[in-house]
């Protein structure tokens, strides 16, 4: 037969044993001692995993912490950048208004002027016509005057005429160089309200500018800043969550230790089968112990004790009294007073019978040997203290056990 079939045969043999509990965990090639030690192994590792998990965790809440101080620093900025903008705005506000203001005395100016070259234009003209006619008219000196007056009164009234003449020729050359003065200043005021509006109009459009450009770049440090943050918490997030994994798996792993350190320790304190005794009989002695109750005891609950109790601690293994087929297993739960109850049949018409075992070491269906462990002793079922209750069965009736031992 090939050895890969005889190995699956094995394996597929020895897991209805495992599952029963009667074939140790290490049965299949791995002692409690080598599983405890890889169970340890992986302990270590994932501890290991697990410093280095934290390890990350501490960096990258670290740098959480650092981008969260550099936002509300940004923050903090943005706030005084606010701050900015509003004494901006309420320095624009007032700046529009003397725009305003400048615009309608600008207009007014502007009207002004317009009306003041129109007088300029009527008092040049009216200057005009006078010169035309001073140089139309003949020259009229003061000697003329004097001797064609009619007397001294048509003298005085010709002098006065000539005064007045004069006065009202000074008041036109008056009236012009005021009219183009004046209409001088309009323009002069008028160019100086221009360029204030234009320093104005181009303070008012840099500070809106600056104070947009100055916002715009603090927004987009801080949504930097938000998005980097954020990718460092899900990286901080993942990272936490396998930690908590590996954390469970080490809990697991804890466990799974201190199961099989327990079993060593029990495998350590069980007590040892000891040498096999003999009696009279074909069947050997299932423990060594002394008898503590004998075949057929009268006792309050029973007229007749079915078997005999033999005294050992708990834990000891039980060995079969002769060689024959596991016919009958029934756990506590199932068998009253027996508790875990095993029984052999040896014979077409003989078994014996292994009650209050703390555990199994069989299955239904084996063959066993005789001397082959086949549970533990224990005290399950009705039972008082740790024993084995041994019985001897012809025909399915018990009989005293002392005859075959």
């Amino acid at each position: 037969m090939p050895r890969r079939r005889i190995t699956i045969l094995l394996v597929t043999a020895a897991f209805p044993l495992l599952l029963w509990g009667v074939l140790p965990l290490g049965s299949l090639g791995a002692s409690p001692s080598s599983r405890l030690d890889r169970v340890q192994r992986q302990i270590d590792r994932t501890q290991g995993r697990i410093g280095r998990k934290k390890g990350t965790e501490r960096v990258l809440t670290t740098q959480v912490a650092a981008f969260t101080a550099r936002i509300r620093q940004l923050e903090a900025q943005i706030t005084r950048l606010q701050r900015r903008q509003s004494a901006a705005e309420s320095d624009l506000t007032t700046s529009r208004t003397r725009l305003e203001a400048t615009q309608v005395q600008l207009r007014a100016e502007r009207a002004r002027l317009v009306r003041l070259r129109a007088r300029l234009m009527v008092v040049r003209a009216g200057l005009a016509t006078r010169l035309r006619e001073l140089y139309t008219a003949d020259d009229i000196d003061v000697v003329t005057i004097i001797l064609e007056a009619q007397g001294f009164a048509d003298l005085l009234e010709r002098t006065e005429f000539l005064r007045r003449v004069s006065d009202q020729d000074q008041a036109i050359l008056r009236a012009v160089a005021a009219a183009k003065a004046q209409a001088t200043r309009s323009e002069q005021r008028l160019s100086a309200l221009q360029r204030r509006q234009l320093a104005l109009t181009q303070r008012i459009q840099s500070r809106v500018d600056d104070i947009a450009r100055i916002k715009h770049g603090v927004v987009q440090t801080q949504a930097g800043v938000a998005q980097t943050r954020a990718a460092k918490y899900r990286v901080l997030r993942s990272v936490r969550e396998r930690r908590h994994r590996l954390e469970d798996e080490l809990g697991t792993l804890k466990a799974q230790s201190a199961r099989v350190a327990a079993q060593l320790q029990r495998a350590q304190a069980a007590p040892a089968a000891g040498p096999i005794r003999r009696g009279s009989g074909t069947f050997i002695w299932p423990v060594n112990g002394p008898i503590t109750s004998p075949f057929c005891e009268q006792r309050a609950w029973e007229s007749c004790h079915p078997g005999i109790d033999i005294g050992v601690p708990a834990g000891t293994p039980i060995r079969v009294a002769d060689s024959g087929r596991v016919v009958l297993m029934q756990p506590a739960a199932v068998s009253g007073g027996y508790g875990n109850y095993t029984c052999v049949q040896h014979t077409a018409s003989m078994s014996t019978c292994y009650a209050h075992q703390s555990r199994f070491a069989t299955s239904l269906g084996a063959n066993v040997a005789q001397g082959q462990v086949i549970g533990y002793v224990g005290c399950t079922g009705l039972c008082f203290g740790d024993h084995l209750h041994f019985e001897v069965r012809i025909n399915g009736q018990v009989v005293n056990p002392m005859n075959y031992l």
